[in-house]
C-alpha cells in the first residue's frame, strides 16, 4: 500500500432494501401502532463499506440481486456510495429485504428478513471467476453471515493470502462462521452472537465468552452490547471501550455495521485494533444520530465524535 493509492477492501455479503418502521408512540403487541415508514438501501457489507469509504478506502462490492425496481434501486445507491460493483443481478429472483419495527425511542422492537435469495444465489456467486480476481486485486475482504456455510467457505479459499473481516449479522447467521473461525481476522459481533457461536448462554460471562472463541481459533473480534461498554480481544489482550452516550438516538439500524467498516477502513491504514475500534465507536455513534443507515462522516464531526470516545481499559 505504497505510494498515494488507497488500500482496496472487497465486500462481500448483503446489500439489499431496508424498510426501517417507527411507532409514535408506547408500542402496543397485537394492535394496530400509529407511525411512519422508511425505505432505504442497506445490508451488512453495504452499510459498512459505505463507512470504509469515507475513511479513505477504495472499495468494491460483490452481492446478489433480483431483475426488479429493487434491484435497480440497490445498483443506484451502490454506484452513489463510489463502490466497484461486481454483483449478479438474477432476472427471475425477487431482490432482498430487511423490515425492522422501532420503537419510538429507536430500539429494535421486531424485524423481518426476506434473503432466500442469498441462500440460493451466493454459492453459485463466490465460484465465479471474477470473484476469485476481485478477492486478489484487493487488500483486504469484509464479509457477512448473510452468505451460507457453503459460500462463506469458497470465499476464504479465495482470500487465502489476504485477511478475512466479518460480520455476524444475527445469532442464527453467526454459527455459519463455526469452523471456519481461525481463518478470520476479526470478527464483529454482538453479545448474543458472540454467544450463540460460542455456544453458551447469551448471559454468558464476557471472559467465558472470548475463552470459548479463542478455543476456536478467532484471533481477534469485537464485542458490541448496545449502549453498555463494547468489548475487544486479541490473542495477548481483552479491553472494554465505553461508547459516549448519543445526543440524540435516531436510529440504531446500521450503527453495528458502520462500526466495522470503520474500524476495518483504519486497520487497513495501519492502526492496531485498539486504537481503529476507537475510529468505529465514532462512525457508530454518529449512525446512531442520522436517520440514514450509513451516516455521512465529515472531516469535522468525525473528529468530534473521536474526541468523545474514551481510551479502552483492561477487562
Amino acid at each position: 500500500m505504497s505510494g498515494s493509492r488507497l488500500p482496496r477492501l472487497l465486500g462481500v455479503g448483503g446489500a439489499h432494501i431496508d424498510r426501517r418502521g417507527r411507532v409514535a408512540g408506547v408500542h402496543v403487541a397485537g394492535a394496530s401502532n400509529p407511525g411512519a415508514m422508511r425505505e432505504d438501501v442497506g445490508g451488512g457489507v453495504f452499510n459498512a463499506l459505505r463507512s470504509a469509504v469515507q475513511r479513505g478506502v477504495a472499495a468494491s462490492l460483490v452481492s446478489v440481486r433480483g431483475g426488479d425496481l429493487a434491484g435497480e434501486t440497490v445498483a443506484r445507491m451502490v454506484a452513489q456510495a463510489g463502490i466497484e460493483d461486481h454483483s449478479a443481478v438474477f432476472l427471475d429472483r425477487s431482490t432482498a429485504s430487511y423490515t425492522a419495527l422501532l420503537d419510538a425511542e429507536g430500539d429494535l422492537i421486531t424485524a423481518l428478513a426476506d434473503m432466500v435469495l442469498y441462500e440460493v444465489a451466493f454459492p453459485r456467486q463466490l465460484r465465479r471467476s471474477k470473484v476469485r480476481d476481485a478477492a486478489a486485486a484487493s487488500d483486504a475482504v469484509l464479509c457477512d453471515a448473510n452468505l451460507p456455510a457453503a459460500a462463506l467457505r469458497t470465499l476464504l479459499s479465495h482470500a487465502a493470502d489476504k485477511p478475512v473481516y466479518a460480520i455476524a449479522i444475527s445469532p442464527a447467521k453467526a454459527v455459519r462462521l463455526d469452523g471456519m473461525l481461525e481463518q478470520v481476522a476479526c470478527l464483529f459481533m454482538n453479545r448474543r452472537e458472540a454467544a450463540a457461536l460460542g455456544k453458551l448462554p447469551a448471559d454468558a460471562d464476557p471472559a467465558e465468552i472470548i475463552a470459548a472463541l479463542r478455543d476456536q481459533g478467532l484471533r481477534s473480534g469485537v464485542i458490541t452490547a448496545g449502549s453498555q461498554p463494547l468489548t475487544l480481544f486479541g490473542a495477548d489482550f481483552a479491553v472494554t471501550v465505553s461508547p459516549p452516550v448519543p445526543r440524540m438516538v435516531s436510529d440504531v439500524t446500521g450503527a453495528g455495521d458502520a462500526l466495522a467498516g470503520a474500524t476495518v477502513a483504519a486497520m487497513m491504514h495501519g492502526a492496531h485494533l485498539l486504537a481503529a475500534v476507537r475510529e468505529g465507536v465514532a462512525a457508530a455513534i454518529l449512525t446512531l444520530e442520522s436517520s440514514k443507515a450509513a451516516a455521512e462522516l465529515s472531516t469535522a464531526e468525525f473528529a468530534a465524535a473521536l474526541a468523545r470516545v474514551p481510551q479502552p481499559l483492561s477487562l
